[in-house]
């Protein structure tokens, strides 16, 4: 089994639907936490991130760090949304990468695709 498990509940993206996603965490050392980094290829768009293991996220966020103290059972389960009206389709690459001391030590990337 790989240190990081990474899911979206589906891999099919429509504007302001909601996307949801889940990191599970198996890495034996010590950890601070996990980062979701996503890039909508062929866009200036960002997605934005609402809420993270039920705790709902104030302000508009396109990155997201979630503490390793707020992940019961080493488990972030979160929710983001794209609201632009696409022209083309567009592939949306998702990385989640387990963090220690500012250094990344194990990554997943999941490809989605973003079209009306």
């Amino acid at each position: 089994m790989k240190d990081i498990e990474f899911k979206l509940d589906s891999t099919d993206i429509h504007p302001n639907s909601e996307i949801k996603g889940t990191i599970l965490v198996s890495y034996p050392g010590r950890y601070d936490g996990v980062v979701i980094n996503t890039q909508i290829l062929d866009s200036n768009e960002h997605i934005v991130y609402k809420s993270y293991n039920g705790k709902n996220i104030s302000q508009n966020v396109s990155r997201l760090f979630i503490n390793k103290d707020v992940m019961p059972e080493n488990k972030a389960e979160f929710t983001a949304q794209i609201k632009f009206e696409p022209k083309q389709e567009h592939e949306v690459k998702f990385r989640a990468s387990i963090i220690e001391q500012h250094k990344e030590i194990e990554s997943q990337i999941i490809f989605a695709k973003y079209s009306i």
